[in-house]
């Protein structure tokens, strides 16, 4: 029996799915990461379980269906209305940002531009209680020490 939890990663930039991966596996061993190319492919995944995610790293420019588009899909279905979605972009654009908030992401992570930075945040996104924790003004967007 496989217990590790799944994480959901969507980004249409194939070296970023590679470092998210060999990060994910450098902090532990808990997590199964399952990447997506893009949001018609991840969406086609969420509603043919297994595996179902935990939590679900979406990033925001991609090609065809951005990820604010798949955010807003999953957030007017029943079936994801809850999944932990984290929007995982380099934008810096406070608009942007907003807007993923209002429509129900549940944390923003900026993509760091070196490893270390990188994986620093995303261990810190894994650290999180996902069950516990609320998103307002206050600690929506990840901010590295």
């Amino acid at each position: 029996m496989d217990d590790k939890l799944t994480i959901f990663y969507t980004d249409d930039d194939i070296d970023d799915l590679e470092f998210f991966k060999t990060i994910v596996k450098m902090i532990t061993d808990k997590y199964a990461v399952v990447t997506h190319m893009n949001g018609k492919q991840l969406l086609h995944a969420l509603d043919n379980p297994p595996p179902n995610p935990y939590l679900l790293f979406l990033d925001i420019n991609m090609p065809g269906m951005n990820g604010i588009e798949v955010l807003q899909t999953l957030r007017n279905s029943e079936k994801h209305a809850s999944l932990p979605i984290i929007m995982f972009s380099t934008t810096k654009d406070e608009t942007i940002i907003e807007k993923t908030r209002a429509l129900g992401a549940n944390y923003f992570v900026p993509k760091a531009g070196n490893f270390k930075l990188l994986r620093e945040s995303i261990e810190h996104t894994l650290n999180i209680n996902w069950n516990s924790f609320i998103a307002d003004n206050s600690n929506y967007l990840y901010h590295s020490n």
